[in-house]
């Protein structure tokens, strides 16, 4: 990737393969096949500069669609039970949602801090290293809100408990931050927490001798999961979307 007066120019070949369409080799096949529409122009040669702007997706077409995200974008999924944050676990996997070519991205996706197996609901994935970081660290304090569903009923004691900050997990060396506990009915709460430890939630109810049976993330900063949005479903997040995060 070059830059001419200010602008990005990176050979077609190139771009394409990165975003994970295929080895350079088959690239210069599809460009031979006349399916690369670049500016309303068919492209046969793949070694074609293309002038990277804002609106790029707009200019480039494989097969007919518009080219897929470039590098730095967020998705937001709404995951189901049942399946697992990994590239190489066995069984149902996050990305088996994504297209397939997704795989081969150059930087590669990752989720941006992990849902367990058997957890379901708001899930983030980026290709933007900078960006998970800044959401995972435990300096900006990011909410996560989860709907939880537990096996016996709630208690007030329950809520003063969480909000204490001097919770200690089994196995862990210094207590949990405070966090907020909203009673909405006899066994459902509404959890707030601002940390990410291992299984934390569960953690949490089974510290207080009650036991987690249902677990949904609803909400990470600002950013709420729409009820429109649904399971196994995504969507690629606006720059207005991602600054909800942080609010």
């Amino acid at each position: 990737m070059s830059k001419i007066h200010g602008e990005v120019i990176v050979r077609l070949d190139k771009l394409l393969s990165s975003l994970g369409y295929g080895s350079r080799k088959s690239i210069s096949g599809m460009a031979k096949k006349g399916i690369i529409v670049l500016d309303h122009s068919r492209i046969h040669d793949s070694s074609h500069k293309v002038n990277i702007t804002s609106d790029v997706r707009d200019r480039l077409y494989i097969k007919g669609e518009k080219l897929d995200p470039m590098p730095g974008m967020v998705l937001m999924m709404n995951k189901p039970k049942g399946v697992t944050c990994s590239h190489k676990e066995v069984g149902k996997l996050v990305y088996d949602f994504l297209p397939d070519r997704w795989r081969y991205r150059t930087p590669a996706l990752s989720t941006i801090g992990r849902l367990d197996k058997e957890t379901s609901g708001l899930l983030l994935i980026t290709d933007d290293g900078a960006l998970l970081h800044k959401i995972i660290s435990p300096r900006n304090h990011v909410k996560k809100v989860y709907l939880v569903d537990v096996a016996d009923p709630l208690t007030k004691d329950a809520v003063d408990i969480f909000t204490s900050g001097a919770l200690m997990l089994r196995g862990d060396s210094k207590p949990l931050a405070s966090a907020e506990l909203k009673i909405i009915g006899p066994k459902r709460a509404l959890i707030t927490i601002t940390e990410g430890r291992y299984h934390q939630v569960r953690r949490m109810f089974a510290a207080i001798g009650n036991r987690v049976v249902r677990l949904h993330r609803t909400q990470i900063g600002g950013l709420k999961l729409p009820d429109t949005l649904d399971e196994s479903s995504w969507k690629n997040l606006s720059p207005r979307d991602i600054s909800l995060i942080f609010d």
